[in-house]
């Protein structure tokens, strides 16, 4: 099985599952379900190097269920799952 370690500022995210109803009670088919905009941290790279050498702390952790844009970061897959990489500065939110 490959495992996936981010570089620099990158984080691995788990999108959250798709909802399966609408508000209203009316149940989806996957063709209509929208990707949600929402995962799980899973890995985080070391931070963004500085020009001094240091790294830069992440405002995030893993773990973390975090809220981010339609068009953030790159899909991959790794051994029949999905994620995103994406930068840290394409986190919109962490949620509670």
């Amino acid at each position: 099985m490959a495992t996936i370690k981010p570089l620099g500022d990158k984080l691995l995210i788990k999108r959250l599952e798709a909802e399966e109803k609408t508000v209203g009670g009316i149940v989806l088919p996957d063709t209509a379900k929208e990707k949600p905009k929402q995962g799980r941290i899973v890995e985080l790279g070391q931070g963004r190097l500085l020009k001094d050498g240091k790294r830069t702390a992440f405002q995030v952790k893993k773990n973390d269920r975090v809220l981010f844009s339609s068009y953030a970061g790159t899909e991959v897959k790794v051994s029949g799952e999905e994620y995103i990489l994406m930068s840290e500065d394409e986190v919109l939110a962490i949620l509670d």
